[in-house]
């Protein structure tokens, strides 16, 4: 498992274009679904390019310890599955340690809500203040019991128990308590029924489709509804992860605003549910093209080719709201450096999501924004800024957000002077190679540790 060493203050000095290629690590999102759902196949998975990031292997970390054997291959991950009623307790009375990962204690907990034991998952600080009410409310109705803190924040002791299949419209569009209710739904007697608002991403039934699960999935009113039988095991496979587009972002950004830049980033996920950072910015003018497009797995996956270009928001200004946020969550931070070089209003609402991240991201963007001399309008939901911007260096303070470091680090390359961001290997939680990618694409002169 990788380590986070979370210390280090990174300068980063003004850049200019940035050409050639990369490749970034495994899809995070992706990653965890195919270790979760590989540990209640029934046989040996293989998985190749899982996600290095310390979120991923804390779902790893939480399937070894409920008694699945996880070993590397060379580069690859064998996953040796005992089907869905697989697992064992957690030895003595260890805590399942979900690290910083919201993803893993929301989405193994569909699984642990039906096994024959009671286990406990919790995780760091920041993970503590994260609300599980959302996946508590389809797991109790389901028959699940689950005891949280204050009756909605981790730790979460979850006693297992037989689960029943139900109909559950979800009020929010959240690809995480989609997969909790589905994931549940494996071992309920009957079929469940899940309807979320707006579609929000897709990456669970296209991979229960995979493992041979009995899915259905259909529309009623512009609602995604999906469908799970209970009871069928599931499959083994054999699964390349493409590259995390979430990690993409802050490249396609930074090539996107450095003038003269063309860089390729190779081999990405290019799943429609996520790839709405790419409308976005050809709307504003950007020069994203993609190449050498395939499916696998039933996700799309290709190359992006990213020049630089003047972004314009036109006369009447760019807003972004409604469903198109659920696919734009993770890439809103960058989204904030990028906006402040748009000609125009450029304005993010209906985010309110965000207020409950690894930080509260619209604060801290903000604040960050503000420290290099930017101006900028916060809301509830949102924020608001006029460009372009002449941003200065400063130093920015993460909170220990992983996408705040990585945000900010693209914006240090196009201001004036230095920016030290301080607590930097945060990033780490999503992508430990960060540093040493922009180093390659930059220059060493223009990072210093």
């Amino acid at each position: 498992m990788p380590e986070v060493a979370m210390s280090r203050t990174i300068r980063i000095s003004r850049q200019g274009p940035i050409k050639g290629s990369v490749n970034v690590p495994g899809d995070k999102s992706i990653s965890h679904r195919v270790a979760m759902l590989a540990s209640v196949a029934q046989g040996t998975s293989r998985v190749e390019g899982f996600a290095s990031s310390a979120d991923c292997w804390a779902t790893v970390g939480c399937v070894r310890e409920l008694g699945i054997p996880v070993e590397r291959d060379g580069e690859a991950l064998l996953i040796h599955g005992r089907g869905l009623k697989g697992y064992d307790p957690p030895s003595g009375k260890a805590v399942l340690d979900a690290g910083n990962s919201g993803s893993t204690i929301r989405m193994i907990s569909g699984l642990l809500a039906a096994q024959g034991f009671t286990s406990i998952i919790d995780g760091d600080e920041s993970l503590r203040r994260r609300p599980m009410g959302r996946i508590i409310e389809p797991l109790s109705a389901m028959g699940g019991h689950i005891r949280a803190r204050d009756g909605r924040f981790a730790p979460l002791e979850i006693q297992g128990r037989p689960l029943k299949a139900i109909d559950f419209s979800s009020p929010v569009a959240s690809a995480q308590v989609k997969t909790c209710a589905l994931f549940a739904g494996l071992y309920a007697d009957g079929t469940t029924t899940f309807v979320e608002p707006s579609p929000s991403r897709n990456h669970t039934e296209l991979m229960l489709g995979e493992f041979g699960a009995r899915l259905k999935s259909s529309h009623a009113g512009g609602k995604p509804i999906l469908s799970v039988e209970g009871g069928a095991e599931l499959r083994p496979v054999y699964y390349r992860v493409p590259g995390d587009f979430s990690s993409a972002a802050f490249f396609i950004a930074a090539a996107t605003l450095l003038p003269g830049s063309e860089l390729v980033v190779r081999r990405v996920s290019l799943n429609p549910s996520r790839t709405a950072f790419i409308e976005v910015l050809n709307g504003l003018g950007g020069n994203i093209t993609r190449e050498n497009a395939e499916t696998v797995h039933g996700e799309a996956v290709g190359d992006l080719r990213i020049r630089s270009g003047r972004l314009n928001s036109g006369p009447d200004g760019a807003l972004l709201s409604g469903g198109i946020i659920a696919n734009l969550i993770d890439e809103v931070p960058i989204l904030a450096v990028l906006g402040t070089q748009v000609e125009g209003r450029f304005e993010i609402r209906g985010a309110r999501e965000l207020r409950v991240k690894e930080s509260d991201r619209i604060t801290t963007v903000v604040r960050a924004i503000r420290a290099m001399r930017g101006e900028i309008e916060e809301f509830e939901d949102g924020f608001a800024v006029e460009g372009p911007q002449r941003l200065r260096g400063a130093a920015i303070e993460t909170s220990g957000d992983h996408r705040i470091a990585m945000a900010f680090s693209v914006a240090g390359l196009l201001a004036e002077g230095s920016t030290d961001i301080i607590d930097a290997d945060c990033a780490s939680v999503s992508f430990p190679e960060f540093y040493d990618l922009l180093a390659s694409l930059t220059g060493e002169s223009a990072i210093e540790a």
